[in-house]
């Protein structure tokens, strides 16, 4: 899709026509739709068809004067069960030509949108590396919101797990881990093209062009760190629980294995007196009508010495 705004009357208004100073905005474009602005803009083309690789990195390039700005942004994803990425990063193309912007991306997102509803009356695309660097503020802005959501997310699911420890609970909370670590990546990735772009000597930035870079740089500084902290204690947070399923399990076999000892004594030597052998008290036949009380009893004084040993290795905190 694509859609162009001119700077009229002190505002962007959506227009049909690509004027000398507009904004073109790409959201998953046609075929046609490439042709028609490489046509009109004389951008080249792999300045608009590198962004739409989801798997290119941030970088800026320049040619024949235009300039290419790829940076990560992120968007929500339409989550279908619970075990899906809330979360992606995807690459958005900033191509500064003329006196006009282009916006490319692969997937509609809400980047563009914060950023039009925020700057209707506040920079025409004329001045081009405030427009875009107002997108990379805008771009940073997202992540740190984001990265609240997904803060409140796993705050959420820690709750029910310390009721309930689940292996649903545990995977969302892993399906978030994931997410941070592509938050993490691109964030570094787009922090150093940041800081880049302001010892470039091939971009003639003014002072007030120069102010909303080093905004936009805190901003990305800011949405990484918080991002590493989250991803810090997320990672602690699993590797607590795994270590609790694991002592949860520990005492589980712990209990079966006293349960066990208590049952061999008894089973040994009923299981010996139910051999086709001659044994002591052999049965009544044999003139012991008592041999089967004689018999329990000893597999219950055994069983009661079993159990008194496993008490007091317990009170002795053996086990």
């Amino acid at each position: 899709m694509v859609t162009i705004y001119k700077w009229e009357n002190g505002g962007l208004k959506e227009t049909q026509e690509i004027t000398d100073s507009c904004w073109i905005d790409l959201a998953e474009p046609t075929t046609a739709e490439l042709e028609k602005v490489l046509t009109t803009s004389g951008v080249p083309r792999d300045f608009l068809t590198d962004p739409l690789d989801k798997d290119e990195r941030p970088r800026y390039d320049s040619d024949d004067g235009a300039h290419l700005i790829i940076i990560h942004v992120p968007f929500q994803v339409q989550m279908l069960d619970d075990d899906a990425l809330p979360y992606q990063t995807i690459p958005l193309g900033i191509v500064l030509f003329g006196k006009s912007v282009i916006t490319i991306c692969g997937a509609q997102t809400p980047v563009t949108a914060a950023f039009l509803d925020q700057i209707r009356r506040v920079c025409p695309p004329s001045e081009q590396f405030r427009f875009a660097f107002r997108l990379l503020w805008h771009s940073a802005v997202l992540f740190l919101r984001y990265l609240h959501d997904i803060y409140l997310r796993s705050e959420a699911i820690e709750q029910d797990l310390h009721q309930s420890i689940s292996n649903e609970a545990l995977l969302r909370l892993f399906t978030i881990e994931k997410t941070l670590v592509y938050f993490t990546t691109s964030l570094k990735a787009d922090n150093i093209l940041v800081n880049r772009l302001g010892t470039l000597r091939s971009l003639t930035l003014t002072e007030d062009d120069r102010d909303l870079l080093d905004d936009a740089s805190v901003e990305y500084l800011q949405a990484m760190e918080t991002a590493s902290i989250h991803s810090n204690i997320l990672n602690g947070t699993l590797d607590t629980f795994a270590s609790l399923i694991s002592n949860n399990l520990n005492n589980v076999m712990k209990y079966l294995t006293v349960a066990t000892i208590i049952l061999a004594v008894p089973t040994l030597i009923t299981s010996a007196y139910g051999m086709n052998v001659r044994l002591p008290m052999g049965g009544p036949m044999e003139g012991y009508p008592h041999a089967f009380a004689v018999i329990m009893g000893i597999c219950a004084a055994a069983a009661c010495t079993v159990i008194g040993l496993l008490f007091y290795l317990y009170r002795k905190r053996v086990f």
